[in-house]
């Protein structure tokens, strides 16, 4: 959870990277998450301030949203028609524009107020919010 000021960032060895980026993956995918929640946890274990571990894992998250977005159009390509006018197999455009839309504003109005999060905050917030997913994943 902390951050040593005298701590400096280690980099990944190949195997990590490699291993790690196949292992981190798969999780994300069966679990339907972006890998940044496995990502982020490692990079601070290697010494990366919140804010940069947060920044550099996010982008991982989009391979895996594209694939299993192109999976769930695929899965329903049996169905004799479309489930709705808005929907391409099991995936809603609506929702996806109002997700992507929603997502764009947080990012805007999210990024000036970045710097200002200590960086041990920043890091309890991160798990609150990860325990507070898998406890609606528990219940629903």
């Amino acid at each position: 959870m902390a951050q040593h000021a005298a701590q400096t960032p280690r980099p990944l060895g190949q195997g990590v990277v490699v291993g790690g980026g196949v292992v981190i993956g798969a999780i994300a995918t069966f679990l339907g998450v972006g890998g940044s929640v496995m990502t982020v946890p490692l990079l601070r274990r290697r010494g990366l301030p919140m804010a940069k571990a947060a920044a550099m894992a996010n982008p991982l998250t989009l391979p895996v949203a594209l694939v299993g977005t192109v999976a769930y159009m695929a899965a329903a390509r049996s169905l004799p028609a479309a489930l709705a006018p808005w929907i391409v197999g099991y995936v809603d455009l609506l929702a996806f524009a109002a997700l992507a839309l929603g997502s764009l504003i947080g990012i805007r109005l999210g990024a000036p107020l970045i710097p200002r999060i200590p960086d041990r905050l920043h890091a309890r917030v991160y798990i609150l919010l990860l325990a507070l997913v898998m406890l609606s994943m528990l219940l629903i």
